[in-house]
């Protein structure tokens, strides 16, 4: 099969959960009613978009929402077919799940149009089934299994994500880290990221039950409405995850910010044992005659003794004040005896 620029592949479905390449002419195949032909292209290249306006025989309104650069979710009705939008998980190498890739897609009963910019493994998934002859048999099929394969991995990342939340708890439990408040960020914004296309993407698949066309069944539009409740749940436990999220790092910035009240609470007492003793050496330290002891060979240790005596003076009167117990009663949420 000789490709053109923008064309990825283009099959013919033989309604048996098979299919075959193209042979021939592949743009009369498009136009001929009879079995149901699915393009596969690469909206980024230009001649997709010339081939759309020239000889794909869909309206120019059409063809500009097809090839547009909003691509939020959404279903309409146009040239008999549906022209859906959807978002799915992001599996390309170096690139993030949150960053979902676009699929275009224009149906009807007997032509198939898919159209994306970046490699949708939902996609390769219907392919793989076509060749295992376990592949959509109609238009109405083929919807309800790229609508399934593309919940399915938003599902298997969110549960993804809940898991890994738990396992920053439990280390934070264990012991606190500065670098959990990146990870917790980098959670929280992959959850903002996944629920800007979840949410509109549930809307979808919701209005698609409501569509009249003879080519989609009720048992087409019963499993579609299964995929908007599993979509549904995904965004449950997204917003369960979120708010996960936000109370392990309250309790993360509140654990670190105990730590640093701590050390700063034991700078303080150090400070203020050492800073009469400091006074007492600065006064002996100055350069000016009738400094006590000059002529003692004793002085030194007896301010030694002195300087001693006051240490351990403020350290008993910071005990008997509680002081140190009812710092560590704060910090620990019990007595430290």
């Amino acid at each position: 099969m000789t490709n053109r620029a923008g064309f990825i592949h283009y099959l013919r479905l033989d309604g048996k959960g098979s299919a075959r390449e193209i042979e021939g002419n592949f743009e009369r195949a498009w136009n001929d009613k009879n079995g149901i032909v699915w393009f596969h292209l690469d909206f980024s290249e230009e001649t997709t978009k010339d081939w759309l306006i020239e000889q794909s025989g869909l309206s120019k309104l059409t063809v500009e929402m097809l090839t547009s650069d909003d691509t939020r979710p959404r279903v309409t009705a146009a040239g008999g077919g549906l022209l859906i939008c959807l978002r799915a998980i992001n599996c390309n190498p170096g690139s993030d799940a949150d960053d979902m890739v676009s699929l275009r897609l224009w149906i009807s009963e007997n032509r198939i149009l898919s159209m994306r910019r970046r490699r949708v493994e939902a996609i390769n998934d219907i392919r793989e089934s076509l060749k295992n002859t376990a592949g959509p048999v109609n238009s109405a099929d083929f919807l309800v299994y790229l609508c399934s394969s593309i919940t399915g991995r938003i599902s298997g990342v969110v549960s993804d994500i809940d898991e890994a939340l738990d396992s920053l708890e439990d280390s934070m439990l264990e012991k606190e880290r500065p670098a959990l408040r990146t990870e917790i960020l980098t959670y929280r914004r992959m959850i903002i990221g996944l629920r800007k296309y979840i949410v509109p993407q549930k809307e979808v698949l919701a209005q698609l039950q409501l569509e009249r066309m003879p080519w989609l069944s009720d048992m087409g539009k019963l499993q579609l409405r299964e995929n908007a409740e599993r979509v549904a749940r995904c965004l449950d436990d997204l917003d369960a995850a979120r708010d996960h999220a936000a109370m392990t790092q309250e309790e993360l910035n509140a654990r670190l910010s105990e730590q640093m009240n701590q050390t700063i609470f034991m700078m303080s007492i150090v400070a203020t044992i050492f800073l009469p003793l400091g006074l007492i050496t600065g006064l002996l330290g100055i350069n000016v005659g009738g400094i006590p002891g000059t002529e003692s060979p004793w002085a030194f240790i007896i301010v030694c003794v002195l300087m001693l005596v006051i240490a351990i003076g403020l350290y008993l009167i910071f005990k008997k004040k509680q002081i140190f117990v009812s710092r560590q009663t704060d910090d620990g949420g019990k007595r430290k005896k």
